[in-house]
């Protein structure tokens, strides 16, 4: 790890709140992203620091998962004293997280940006200094009416909703691996790009 360069590793971070009664929220699907990677890739979890993290190798790529364990809006604080002190380019924070502009099931990889108001992005940015880090943004659909954005992330999808959010998680999984190992641009144009099979109608 010591002659390793640090534009071989990364830091993936699934923002949500902590705790099971957060768990099937809106506002979770990033951590539940990270969590199937975590599954998928065999990688048990410590916690320390406030942030819940392990680690995956594979040749000279090293990928940490990282779960901030505060509240969204202070994602921040654990996980940019985790970044500095393993000397992780910023532009290799790889961060998964909810959209309301998106409906549910699609997904956007960017390069970087604003924090289109999400307050777990807003935190990382504050703390990082910098908008200059990657987004995967999983959409979870607009609230009914623009004051209840609130209520929205922390409540569960509708059934009509779950296999397609399910099959995003998936999707979003898929992009993190791609990003690694063929780059953001080859990663955007597969998500950017992806949409959930919808089940045939009758006939």
């Amino acid at each position: 790890m010591g002659g390793e360069s640090s534009s071989s590793r990364w830091v993936v971070a699934g923002l949500g709140n902590p705790g099971p009664s957060y768990a099937g929220t809106r506002h979770n699907v990033g951590f539940r992203a990270v969590e199937l990677l975590a599954r998928r890739w065999g990688v048990p979890l410590r916690e320390k620091d406030g942030l819940a993290w392990g680690s995956a190798a594979n040749g000279g790529l090293t990928a940490y998962l990282a779960f901030p364990l505060t509240f969204m809006n202070r994602s921040g604080e654990p996980l940019a004293p985790f970044v500095q002190y393993r000397n992780i380019p910023l532009d290799h924070v790889l961060v998964v997280v909810d959209d309301l502009d998106l409906p549910p099931g699609r997904l956007r990889l960017r390069a970087s940006g604003t924090s289109g108001g999400h307050h777990g992005l807003d935190s990382l940015i504050a703390c990082l200094g910098t908008e200059g880090f990657p987004r995967i943004r999983i959409g979870v659909g607009k609230p009914p009416s623009p004051g209840l954005g609130a209520d929205w992330v922390l409540s569960g999808f509708p059934p009509e909703d779950r296999p397609r959010v399910e099959a995003s998680l998936e999707a979003a999984a898929d992009g993190v691996e791609m990003v690694l190992e063929k780059g953001i641009g080859t990663a955007q144009a597969f998500l950017n790009g992806w949409a959930p099979q919808e089940p045939n109608g009758p006939g």
